[in-house]
């Protein structure tokens, strides 16, 4: 097996872009990150895009989209030492990988030792040393099967551009209480960027109060994820929650999604439920590693 690594995202697509689509719940990140690449290019922070080759044929990839983690749903756990050694020389400031279990934790693995290899310097030999990396975060893959939406006090409404300081507080919020360790990032302008991109930002309020948001991709190939999900503290236990979920995936199907697809945290049993009670169905468990620094 072989690799190469794309200098740029037409490179990359012309590689990958039929073999990405045909399973879009599977590689649901990658299609979401690189049609935001896409559509708003960053000249400061491009893309890492790595393809696997079996033969001549492509049989894998690994992407990573500054400043998030690497993406390991379409690498082959078989390529994962391979993939280590190349991310390790070419993007060593990456903060950690997400995916299935299975490919995330062997890239996990395979990554302290060729980062150790790659940069034979005290820092790196502690960087391999003992654990080198931690689980930052468990989830669980869910699809939606028919959608029960709930009985719940107040009204929904998608939102708009007046909305974007107050979804980019309650972005900033969620993030610091569901994945500490994610990298700065300016929320509001993730906010106002999604918005420019079409994606659904459903709001549920009460007496004319926000209570809840839930944010939902606009579709790629039939797919959207539907994600984050917020409810400030001082609105929790109300299903709100359910409700603006239910929300966003309606919103979601009527924009002609197939596989409306949402993760959870396995560490918060509440989400679980609730989103099992609206119509989600599990399909796979997820894994996030990031690196010790």
């Amino acid at each position: 097996m072989d690799a190469r690594v794309h200098p740029t995202l037409a490179s990359f697509d012309a590689a990958t872009l039929d073999r990405l689509a045909a399973d879009p719940v599977r590689n649901t990140v990658a299609l979401t990150s690189l049609d935001r690449a896409r559509r708003l290019p960053s000249a400061d922070n491009p893309p890492t895009l790595i393809t696997f080759h079996d033969n001549g044929e492509v049989v894998g990839s690994l992407i990573r989209t500054p400043p998030w983690p690497f993406q390991a749903a379409d690498l082959p756990v078989a390529a994962a030492d391979l993939a280590a050694q190349i991310a390790a020389e070419v993007d060593p400031e990456a903060p950690g990988v997400t995916g299935p279990r299975q490919k995330s934790h062997a890239f996990a693995t395979a990554f302290a030792t060729a980062f150790a290899t790659a940069f034979a310097t005290a820092f790196a030999t502690a960087f391999a040393a003992d654990r080198s990396f931690t689980e930052s975060l468990a989830t669980r893959l869910y699809r939606l099967g028919t959608l029960v939406p709930p009985t719940s006090p107040g009204t929904g409404r998608l939102a708009t551009e007046a909305d974007i300081e107050l979804l980019g507080a309650w972005r900033k919020a969620f993030t610091r209480e569901a994945v500490p360790e994610a990298p700065d990032e300016e929320a509001t302008e993730i906010v106002r960027s999604s918005l420019r991109l079409g994606n659904g930002h459903a709001l549920w309020e009460v007496d004319g109060t926000p209570v809840a948001w839930a944010a939902a991709s606009l579709p790629q190939v039939g797919m959207t994820r539907v994600g984050p999900v917020y409810t400030p503290p001082e609105h929790r236990k109300h299903g709100y929650g359910a409700a603006v979920s239910a929300l966003a995936s309606q919103w979601a199907l009527d924009q002609g999604a197939t596989d409306v697809i949402l993760f959870a945290d396995l560490t918060n049993p509440i989400s679980n439920s609730i989103y099992q009670r609206i119509g989600y169905q599990p399909l796979d468990d997820w894994a996030e590693f990031w690196w010790k620094r």
